[in-house]
C-alpha cells in the first residue's frame, strides 16, 4: 500500500466515524511546499454544508478521530479547513529501509487485470517516420508500468497490411519479379519502392487496372497474390524490427496483429449490425447514425462501415479488433494509442461497439490521444526538403550527435564505453524529450534542449544515476553489506526520503492514466533532491561517523535504484559510468 493509498483509507474511516455522508469526497494530495507538511487533507470544506458546520470545524474533529499514530508526528488545521500531514520521520525511514531490501522497491503488484494496449502500429507500406515515434515509445512505457504492476498485457501491434494501396505495391513487385530481382532487394527501402509504384499507377498506361485487378485477387484469396502481399510483408516487418530494436521497445514479431486478421469478421460485422437495426442503407453504404454526436442542428453523426461499392474501412475493422479484443482475449482494459485527430472516430467506435454488444460491460475501451511532434517552425517534423523524416534516420543521428558530446566531455572511458554511452545517451534523449511531454499536447523537437546534462533531460537523470555509482566505486564497499538502518536527520536527507517514498505513487497514476510524463517529472524531480542531498550532506569526507556514512550510502543506493528502474519502464537505459 502507498503513502497515499494508507492516509486516504484512515481519512475514510475517519469521516464515517464523525458522520459524514457515505460518498463524501477524500481530496487527498501531495503538498507542494515542506510547510504544508507532507499531505494534505482538503475535505472539509466540502463537507461544510452537508454537516451544516464550519468547515475548521469540521477539520478539527477529523483530526481528533483519524489514527495516524506513529504514522504521522504532526496533523495541523490551515486556512479555512486544510488539514496538513506531517509523516513521522522515523516511520518514513522504516519504509525506505524495508524498500532498500526488497527487489521490487517496496512496491506491491496489483490484482491483475488483462490489458489490451494497441500501439505503434505503422503501414507496412512504408518505412517507419516521426509519425510513428509517439505512439510506439508512448504505449511502451504504459505497457511497461502495466506489467510492473502484474498486470497481463496483450501488445497489440495493428499494423496497416491492407488495403487498395497494397494493389500497387503488388504490381510493382510482380514485374520486379519478372526481372529476376530479388524481394529483400527490391525492397530494401521502401519510401522509394512506394514512390516508384506511385508514379506508375499515375502515368503508366494499364498500371492502374493491372493494380486494381491484384486488389481483387487478394482479396479473393488468389495464391499467387498471398504469397506475393506475404514477401512483402515480411520484408516490411523486418525493417520495422530494425527500428524497435533501436529504440528499445518490447514489441516483437508475435505481437502483430494487423490489420488483414480481422478481414474474415467484415462481413460479419455488418451484417449484425445490420439485423439489429443499428446500420441501415443509405445512398448504397451501409452506414450507422448517431444521435448521441449530433450537431447543433440536430443532424446526427455519420459513421460507414461499408462503401457503397462492397468495401470495408478502419471503421469495421475497429469494430471487429473490439470484439475480438474483449471477448476472446477477455480484456478488462482496452488501451488504444493514436494520435488526437482520430479522437472522434474511437468516440463514435465506441458507441457502435456498445449499442452492437461488440464489447463487453465491463470492458473499459480508452482511447489515448497524443499531439503532434513539431519541428523549431511550429509545422510537423520534416526534413530539410519537406521530406518525411525515417524513424532509423532520426535514430541514428541521435546516436551521431551524442558521440560528438561524449567525445567533447572529459572522461575515462574506453572507446568501446564510449560507444555504448553514446547509444543509450542518444536514444534515451529522444525518448524522454517526448515522454516528458503531457502526451495529448504538441511538444517542439530540439537537438540542444534533449541532450543537455542539465534540467529535465535524460542524460541529467543517466548522470545521476552514475554519479551514485561513482560514490560507491570510491568507497570500495558494495550496498550488499551495509546493514545499517537508514535515518533522515538533514532536511535534504527527509526530502529525499519522502520523494523515494512516493515511487509506487508515480507509476500507479501512470498505470491509470496511461501518462508517461508523470513518472519523467518524478524522476527528475528525484535527481534534483539528490543532487541537492549529495552537496549538502558528505558522504565520503573525513569526520562523517561510519553509521551516518552509511545510512546516507544507503539512501543514495535507493536513490539510484530508483532511477534505474523508473527509467527502465520508460524504456530509457542507464550506464555505469558517462
Amino acid at each position: 500500500m502507498t503513502i497515499y493509498e494508507l492516509l486516504l483509507d484512515k481519512f475514510k474511516q475517519a469521516l464515517d466515524k464523525i458522520g459524514a455522508p457515505a460518498d463524501t469526497p477524500t481530496p487527498l494530495t501531495q503538498s507542494t511546499r515542506a510547510e504544508f507538511g507532507d499531505y494534505q487533507f482538503n475535505g472539509a470544506m466540502a463537507l461544510a454544508k452537508a454537516m451544516r458546520q464550519k468547515p475548521r470545524d469540521i477539520a478539527e474533529q477529523l483530526v481528533q478521530a483519524v489514527e495516524l499514530e506513529g504514522i504521522a508526528e504532526k496533523l495541523e488545521v490551515a486556512g479555512p479547513g486544510f488539514i496538513n500531514i506531517h509523516l513521522n520521520s522515523q516511520w518514513l525511514a522504516q519504509r525506505l529501509s524495508d524498500a532498500a531490501d526488497d527487489g521490487r522497491l517496496g512496491i506491491e503488484p496489483e490484482s491483475p487485470q488483462v490489458v489490451v494496449v494497441d500501439y505503434s502500429s505503422p503501414n507496412l507500406a512504408k518505412e517507419m517516420h516521426v509519425g510513428h515515434l509517439r505512439s510506439t515509445i508512448i504505449g511502451d512505457a504504459v505497457v511497461r508500468a502495466l506489467e510492473f504492476m502484474g498486470h497481463k498485457v496483450i501488445r497489440q501491434n495493428h499494423m496497416g497490411d491492407w488495403g487498395t494501396q497494397f494493389g500497387m505495391l503488388l504490381a510493382h513487385l510482380s514485374d520486379k519479379l519478372a526481372e529476376n530481382e530479388l524481394a529483400e532487394t527490391a525492397l530494401s527501402d521502401l519510401e522509394d519502392f512506394y514512390r516508384e509504384a506511385k508514379v506508375r499507377f499515375d502515368n503508366e498506361d494499364g498500371f492502374a487496372d493491372r493494380a486494381r485487378e491484384y486488389v481483387v485477387r487478394l482479396q479473393s484469396g488468389d495464391a499467387q497474390c498471398a504469397r506475393l502481399w506475404q514477401q512483402f510483408i515480411e520484408v516490411s516487418i523486418s525493417h520495422s524490427e530494425e527500428v524497435y530494436q533501436k529504440l528499445n521497445v518490447t514489441l516483437g514479431r508475435e505481437d502483430i496483429m494487423g490489420e488483414s486478421a480481422y478481414n474474415p469478421e467484415l462481413a460479419n460485422v455488418v451484417a449484425e449490425l445490420k439485423e439489429k437495426g443499428i446500420a441501415v442503407e443509405d445512398q448504397g453504404a451501409q452506414v450507422v447514425f448517431l444521435q448521441e454526436l449530433a450537431d447543433k442542428e440536430g443532424n446526427p453523426a455519420v459513421y460507414i462501415i461499408q462503401k457503397s461499392g462492397g468495401g470495408y474501412l478502419y471503421s469495421t475493422t475497429d469494430l471487429a479488433a473490439m470484439r475480438y479484443r474483449s471477448f476472446k482475449l477477455d480484456a478488462d482494459r482496452i488501451l488504444i494509442f493514436t494520435d488526437a485527430r482520430q479522437a472522434l472516430h474511437f468516440k463514435q467506435t465506441e458507441i457502435v461497439g456498445r449499442k452492437a454488444g461488440l464489447i463487453r460491460q465491463q470492458t473499459s475501451y480508452e482511447h489515448c490521444p497524443f499531439g503532434m511532434m513539431l519541428g523549431s517552425d511550429g509545422k510537423p517534423f520534416k526534413t530539410r526538403t519537406g521530406g518525411t523524416v525515417k524513424l532509423a534516420d532520426l535514430l541514428d543521428e541521435a546516436v551521431q550527435r551524442a558521440r560528438q558530446l561524449i567525445a567533447a566531455r572529459s572522461n575515462d572511458l574506453t572507446a568501446q564505453e564510449r560507444e555504448e554511452v553514446a547509444k543509450k545517451v542518444g536514444i534515451g534523449s529522444v525518448k524522454y524529450a517526448d515522454l516528458s511531454k503531457n502526451r495529448t499536447t504538441d511538444y517542439i523537437f530540439n537537438w540542444d534542449s534533449m541532450l543537455s546534462f542539465e534540467g529535465n533531460t535524460a542524460p541529467y537523470l543517466q548522470y545521476a544515476y552514475t554519479r551514485v555509482q561513482s560514490i560507491f566505486r570510491k568507497a570500495g564497499v558494495s550496498a550488499d553489506n551495509l546493514d545499517t538502518q537508514l535515518c533522515l536527520q538533514a532536511s535534504q536527507e527527509r526530502a529525499l526520503g519522502l520523494k523515494l517514498a512516493q515511487f509506487a505513487e508515480a507509476i500507479k497514476q501512470v498505470e491509470k492514466d496511461a501518462t508517461p510524463n508523470v513518472l519523467c517529472t518524478y524522476l527528475y524531480e528525484l535527481a534534483s533532491l539528490f543532487m541537492g542531498f549529495y552537496e549538502a550532506c558528505p558522504i565520503l569526507k573525513d569526520g562523517v561517523a561510519e553509521e551516518e556514512r552509511n545510512s546516507r550510502l544507503r539512501l543514495a543506493h535507493l536513490t539510484a535504484r530508483t532511477l534505474q528502474t523508473g527509467l527502465d519502464l520508460l524504456g530509457i537505459e542507464t550506464m555505469e559510468k558517462m
